[in-house]
């Protein structure tokens, strides 16, 4: 073991920040045995020095300016956990990188917004990111090392451990989505403002990662689809369970012939796939390769301590000298392939008005669209006032699925805007 240790600096002293003090105090002797060297935190960076985190800051020196970090004689690697695409975080990492020092950092935002050109200022420089994705399961160190030697096909995951506590919650116990998200709030799993999550956007940032490692397509945030969970109700839960399946909030990437899909939405999963099991703060993620077949991971998405854990394990890497290119390989443009193309079946909800002809009407639509149904349910019968009423289609082209929609949603028997869940297969 090297007498010489690994020191670092830390900005950003929330959770995640906390979590890694502690990990690094608490399991000193086992980093340092796997690094080869003590991993020993020098200097700190947050905005309020007043603030008591319950961390034990004595002796480290302190930063008001983040950036700053980057200039530390006496730091070896700049550790980012501030968060957001802009501001302070970008300024840090984009000046321990000019400044040649490696970088760790949990930043999905960044990523997946600056991510390309953060890489090419890296250069042979380490910028390791294993946090970044599904906490601390080691989603990158599978796609960029463990299987690397697979052609990968297909990556889809459970990549939002608040959206999914709030579907499970809601499918067990039969509850509306406002009020699962006010609880989630208040017991510390959703922001004041949950945007990000709920609305898919921190889901998407992760699959632009696992998408660009995947695939070696260049980092590119805007070809992702991206719909959140705000229309999911109690009654599609119902209706899924009759169904045979479950809702999740998924993305997934995909290689097909016309090029890379990348989409972030609710989905109807079978009950028996292994994601279809991932409940609560849980995340997963299901990578297909031609060598390996399907691979499934699945841990703690975020928290102090799983956080921490992949910080942590990427600064092992780098005590070590361990270290792959920011993207496994050389990126090469590859065609995004359109929502509209996309092709599959759907769960199609609408609350109509039950009276003779309405169905005829509404599957005439579907006809007119090249859409054919696989089957139909209803819920009680209400002669004159409005009922729900679910299809599911067999597979058919998104394109033709959001015309039949505009269609069906003009008809007079229609009381509501229809809604739109998509099937996947097991």
């Amino acid at each position: 073991m090297s007498a010489h240790p690994l020191t670092i600096g830390v900005a950003g002293l929330g959770t995640v920040g906390g979590g890694v003090l502690k990990l690094l105090a608490d399991n000193a002797d086992v980093v340092a045995a796997r690094a080869g060297r003590p991993i020993v935190v020098t200097a700190v960076s947050a905005r309020d020095r007043s603030r008591d985190r319950g961390l034990n800051t004595a002796g480290l020196r302190w930063y008001d300016d983040a950036a700053a970090l980057a200039g530390d004689p006496g730091v070896d690697v700049v550790v980012e956990l501030i968060g957001g695409s802009e501001g302070p975080a970008r300024d840090l990492v984009e000046a321990a990188l000019r400044a040649g020092k490696p970088v760790v950092t949990a930043n999905k935002a960044l990523l997946a917004l600056r991510g390309a050109e953060l890489a090419q200022l890296a250069g042979t420089t380490p910028l390791a990111f294993e946090a970044a994705v599904a906490g601390g399961i080691p989603a990158i160190k599978a796609l960029r090392e463990g299987l690397a030697a697979n052609n990968i096909t297909r990556v889809a995951g459970i990549l939002n451990g608040t959206c999914n506590y709030i579907l499970t919650t809601m499918r067990e116990q039969g509850r509306e989505f406002a009020d699962v998200l006010a609880e989630a709030q208040k017991l510390g799993y959703a922001e004041s403002d949950p945007s990000f999550d709920i609305d898919g956007i921190d889901a998407a940032h992760k699959l632009t990662i696992l998408a660009a490692l995947a695939f070696g397509r260049p980092v590119d945030f805007s070809a992702v689809h991206v719909e959140g969970i705000r229309e999911v109700s109690a009654l599609d839960f119902q209706m899924a369970e009759d169904l045979g399946y479950r809702i999740k909030l998924l993305g997934i990437a995909e290689r097909t012939e016309a090029g890379i899909s990348t989409r972030v939405h609710p989905c109807m999963v079978p009950q028996a796939a292994p994601i279809a099991r991932v409940d609560g703060v849980f995340n997963a993620v299901e990578v297909v390769g031609d060598q390996c077949g399907r691979v499934v991971l699945q841990g703690r998405g975020a928290g102090a301590g799983p956080t921490a854990s992949a910080v942590v394990a990427d600064l092992i890497d780098i005590a070590r000298g361990r270290h792959t290119p920011v993207w496994g390989a050389p990126l090469a443009a590859a065609p995004s392939v359109p929502m509209a193309r996309h092709t599959g079946c759907y769960y199609l909800r609408l609350m109509v008005v039950d009276r003779p002809g309405v169905i005829a009407d509404v599957t005439g639509v579907l006809r007119d669209n090249s859409i054919s149904l696989e089957s139909m349910l209803q819920r009680g019968r209400a002669p004159g006032e409005a009922v729900p009423v679910v299809l599911t289609t067999h597979e058919c082209e998104e394109a033709g699925m959001r015309a039949a929609i505009a269609r069906i949603e003009a008809l007079a028997a229609v009381m509501e805007k229809p809604a739109l869940i998509r099937i996947e297969p097991a």
